[in-house]
């Protein structure tokens, strides 16, 4: 049992500015310290963010124009410096960004099925949506589609599917609100986290441990384990068959991610789909 969201749901354009304001601080610093809230609907835009780096107001404003395709919004955008002592625990070298305990899971033919679907709706209706699959059963909810007819085409190979309950309806953020990291679930199946992957540098563990987490947990087709704490500088991943992979530098789990968000496209395209 699996619920997707595409790119043009609330929650994921939410996170879609989000990831692109981290991207803009990559770009006026190597390692810049960035955390970043977006809330978003009913032409109100709300953006609060910390950073080693102060970014251009107006880019911030054209990327919530370029991700929403509309420039009718209300904004209060706000700024303030990272906390000192945050600032410091990186000091000397890349070191931990905060506490936490993460879960990665492999992910399951299943949640395979439905993220290939929705990409494949998202093709052609490029507009918000969600769908839960159970076993071989889909419920779609699929915005501005007349005839839910046109959707039949992908719901070939379930056994049983329910388009638009509620008959057509046209989404998006004036119908609802949009928050950052609101569909974990979506994006990280059933992994377990103490923190969201979006709006945050790759010094935060809710980043970095997150992404090596879910990279072993594919790799070795079963489910890794780690925590950590603000300072570390390193990392034991743990699988659930008892072996582990023990003391791995901060920095190495940093690269690591870094690699990851870059074969992405950057944080923005990341939080197009989530790790799955």
């Amino acid at each position: 049992m699996f619920e997707k969201v595409n790119q043009s749901h609330p929650d994921k354009i939410a996170d879609r500015i989000a990831g692109a304001i981290v991207d803009m601080a990559y770009d006026k610093q190597g390692d810049p310290k960035i955390a970043v809230e977006v809330l978003l609907g009913h032409g109100n835009c709300y953006i609060i963010y910390e950073s080693s780096a102060r970014l251009n107001e107006e880019c911030i404003r054209e990327a919530v124009y370029r991700i929403t395709g509309s420039t009718e919004w209300y904004f209060d955008i706000e700024y303030n410096q990272q906390d000192e002592h945050l600032a410091e625990n990186q000091f000397g070298g890349i070191k931990c960004g905060d506490n936490g305990i993460f879960r990665g899971c492999p992910a399951t033919e299943e949640q395979r099925r439905l993220t290939d679907t929705m990409r494949a709706i998202y093709e052609g209706f490029p507009y918000d949506g969600k769908a839960v699959i159970d076993n071989d059963r889909i419920i779609l909810c699929q915005s501005h589609v007349e005839d839910y007819r046109d959707l039949l085409p992908f719901m070939d190979g379930y056994s049983d599917y329910l388009i638009n309950p509620l008959g057509p309806w046209t989404g998006g953020t004036d119908v609802d609100t949009g928050a950052t990291n609101r569909k974990l679930g979506s994006d990280m199946g059933d992994a377990v986290t103490g923190g969201g992957i979006h709006g945050k540098d790759l010094s935060k563990a809710d980043v970095s441990v997150n992404i090596v987490c879910h990279l072993l947990a594919q790799a070795h087709g079963q489910v890794c384990m780690a925590s950590c704490a603000i300072g570390d500088e390193e990392i034991t991943f743990r699988f659930s068959d008892g072996m582990g992979i023990v003391g791995v530098p901060y920095s190495e789990v940093v690269e690591c991610a870094r690699a990851y968000v870059n074969e992405k496209g950057g944080f923005e395209r990341l939080a197009e789909w989530g790790l799955i």
